[in-house]
């Protein structure tokens, strides 16, 4: 298994944060401390009001623009949604779907996060798929069983060609903005099985080539023992990602 087919990846999920001004300012300093570098992929996942203003911002840099969310229908009578057709005309390139607070807070489930990663992939935009278990799923032991049902439900369908598209990201739930981490024996056992559930659906070679983030409380302090991690290739960052110094931070512990 060769890390080294996997550049890292960084994304900033920046959540129900910044104004699209608020947007601008984080990003020209992100702009300028790493719009060049090449050794890390960084994706911002700006709200959707910001998307319009960050994406002229970020043309000629290495960072890459992602989305929150997205419907899975081309367009139509769904209030409030967003299409892939609308983000594809703002450079989006990657789409989170199915993050936790998602599944949690939304109640969305297996089969409709599913329906969005195909709708993504057919659209040529990267989905950023979360798994992760929750407390009361892991002091039950349910952690693999929960997280193999969620990889394998939500990439139902998706062929081993679209796979090196897909990204994949283990957040236990537990440890989401709560300054618990999973301690780092715990975050790569579930990157290996992870991994081993991809190499399933679609093969070794297939699976030694999708980035698998590591999503729970990732920081500066803790970042480069976690990303040292033979199965851990990179990050899907919250409260971090909100701060550029803290940001920036985290994509040199992944150059290293």
């Amino acid at each position: 298994m060769n890390k080294s087919l996997r550049k890292p990846l960084i994304a900033g999920n920046w959540k129900m944060n910044k104004t699209p001004s608020e947007a601008a300012a984080l990003v020209e300093e992100l702009k300028a401390a790493i719009g060049r570098q090449t050794d890390v992929a960084v994706a911002v996942c700006p709200p959707f009001t910001a998307l319009d203003r960050v994406g002229p911002l970020l043309e000629g840099t290495t960072i890459a623009l992602g989305a929150q969310n997205m419907y899975s229908e081309a367009s139509g009578a769904f209030t409030g949604e967003v299409s892939a057709a609308m983000l594809r005309e703002l450079f989006v390139g990657y789409v989170i779907l199915g993050h936790s607070e998602r599944r949690t807070i939304f109640l969305e489930l297996d089969g409709q996060i599913n329906k969005k990663v195909l709708f993504a992939l057919n659209s040529k935009l990267k989905p950023i798929l979360c798994v992760g278990e929750t407390l009361a799923e892991r002091e039950a032991g349910q952690t693999l069983t929960v997280v193999g049902r969620q990889v394998v439900e939500g990439l139902r369908g998706v062929s081993p060609t679209q796979a090196e598209s897909v990204v994949i990201a283990y957040e236990p739930v537990w440890a989401i903005g709560t300054g618990k981490v999973a301690t780092t024996a715990q975050a790569q056992e579930a990157h290996a099985f992870i991994r081993k559930e991809l190499a399933k659906l679609w093969g070794q070679n297939v699976a030694d080539k999708v980035r698998i983030l590591y999503g729970g409380s990732m920081k500066p302090a803790n970042a480069g023992e976690l990303l040292a991690q033979s199965d851990i290739d990179g990050g899907l960052i919250g409260g971090a990602s909100l701060e550029a110094a803290s940001f920036v931070s985290l994509v040199e512990a992944a150059r290293k």
